[in-house]
């Protein structure tokens, strides 16, 4: 072949070789971003189709909330009630320890006004065939008002002799460890409610450890964890349940919405992983 009758086959070859790389080249290209597209459209169709976790705890017994109704500011009236005890249903709680304010003052409850509202709440509950056991105590406030109830005999333990305590928001009761040794000497079981929410005990790791030493079994919301009380209740929580201080856990429930919170808060991984820490320590189901 001449040197004149080589270079069009030349040519040619190399424009058929040119024309199939680019070819190529561009359905590879095409090929890896419909993929790429193809494989999103499926993990947004899996994010919207994935069952969402659970929202159930691990136990069966709420030891803290506010379901009573129209004797503090959690529910107002049956109907309320009823709901909210429907969403404690819904995240498999089935005893409900109904722990109402006592508190001088603002709810100065005594024995007489939460039975009476406990009897109508059972009554209640009957009717629309709940499936839950309910349980009639109190939420004490350490003032004034619980000395005279204390000192009379007047008070209402949860089933096992608990009683629920509350500090004041302002300041630690003074001489609180001795209060402890009288309860626990007269066969009760003291339990610190949320320890979490009192902001002057901040991060006083030495403190919280005395005072569940003295024998008081500590109770921490989940609220809390879920950060309705804000950031230092939160890690203060967090803290008591990775150094093994966190006995019981409760609602602390005031009403339907907080129910919802603790809901979502029970799908989330964080719980999950506070869940697996604590879940071996937590006494709830030994209210009976």
């Amino acid at each position: 072949m001449s040197g004149a009758g080589w270079r069009p086959c030349f040519l040619q070859w190399r424009r058929k070789i040119t024309k199939s790389f680019w070819i190529t080249k561009i359905f590879s290209t095409f090929a890896r971003y419909f993929y790429e597209i193809l494989g999103k459209i499926m993990g947004l169709f899996d994010f919207f189709c994935r069952k969402k976790p659970e929202a159930k705890l691990f136990y069966r017994t709420d030891v803290h909330s506010h379901i009573l109704p129209g004797v503090d500011h959690g529910s107002q009236d049956v109907v309320q009630s009823l709901e909210m005890l429907r969403a404690e249903l819904d995240m498999g709680i089935d005893r409900v320890i109904l722990t109402s304010h006592v508190t001088a003052e603002t709810f100065e409850n005594t024995v007489e006004s939460l039975t009476s509202a406990y009897e109508l709440l059972c009554a209640a509950v009957r009717d629309a065939g709940l499936p839950v056991e309910l349980y009639v105590s109190a939420e004490y406030r350490m003032d004034d008002y619980w000395d005279r109830q204390w000192a009379a005999g007047t008070v209402l333990p949860m089933p096992g002799n608990f009683l629920l305590l509350e500090n004041s928001f302002q300041q630690e009761r003074l001489g609180l460890e001795p209060l402890i040794y009288e309860l626990r000497t007269k066969g009760y079981i003291p339990i610190l409610a949320h320890p979490e929410r009192y902001g002057y005990y901040g991060m006083r790791t030495t403190r919280y450890a005395s005072l569940h030493d003295a024998g008081a079994k500590f109770q921490v919301n989940l609220l809390s964890l879920a950060g309705y009380f804000g950031k230092h209740a939160r890690e203060a929580a967090v803290w008591l349940i990775k150094n093994g201080l966190v006995d019981m856990l409760g609602s602390d429930m005031h009403n339907i919405e907080h129910a919802q919170i603790i809901k979502d808060y029970l799908r989330t991984r964080d719980w999950q992983k506070l869940r697996a820490i604590v879940e071996n320590d937590i006494i709830n189901d030994r209210v009976r």
